[in-house]
């Protein structure tokens, strides 16, 4: 009997050592975890630090080209209701100018200016964005149209005048 109360409590000494060398482990490894998720946590935050400088740039190049494409066309490009998020309400006419700025015109009246540059409207302005840029596509190939239809109303009329002129000069000339 001796021997077995002897046995029975290192075996409970070595199952507490087991487990604390366990929960040890898990401290020192759940450590470590913790280190690299804060190490890669400041990655992160580096390359979101960057990221939101080249995006900052980027809008502002864009609504720079924008404004330089838009002026000989329109004023203003119409939103869709559907691109603008539910929160806005009742929106009856929407569009975006050329300096970056989405107005919203209310059915009680108001209208309402959101600047599309700002941080904070970047997730709306790319939704605005996938609305304009077919109806801008739509508006230049419009343009191109009227230009090209011009061009060839021109093109024969001229070539006419300049039949005309050519024999009324011809006419005209002293040496006939």
């Amino acid at each position: 009997m001796t021997q077995e109360t002897v046995i029975k409590p290192e075996t409970i000494i070595l199952s507490a050592s087991s487990e604390t060398k366990l929960i040890e482990k898990k401290k020192q490894i759940s450590i470590q975890e913790l280190v690299e998720s804060l190490k890669s946590t400041a990655d992160d935050i580096g390359q979101i630090s960057e990221l939101s400088s080249e995006e900052k740039i980027l809008v502002s190049q864009f609504f720079v080209s924008l404004l330089k494409l838009m002026a000989p066309l329109v004023p203003s490009i119409p939103v869709t209701q559907s691109a603008l998020p539910a929160q806005f309400g009742d929106v009856v006419q929407a569009h975006v100018d050329p300096t970056g700025h989405l107005v919203l015109q209310y059915e009680d009246g108001p209208v309402e200016l959101r600047n599309l540059s700002e941080e904070k409207n970047r997730d709306l302005l790319m939704g605005i964005v996938s609305d304009i840029v077919p109806k801008f596509k739509s508006l230049t190939s419009n343009q191109k149209r009227k230009l090209e239809d011009r061009i060839k109303l021109l093109s024969i009329v001229t070539k006419e005048i300049q039949k005309s002129s050519d024999a009324l000069s011809a006419a005209m000339s002293p040496g006939q």
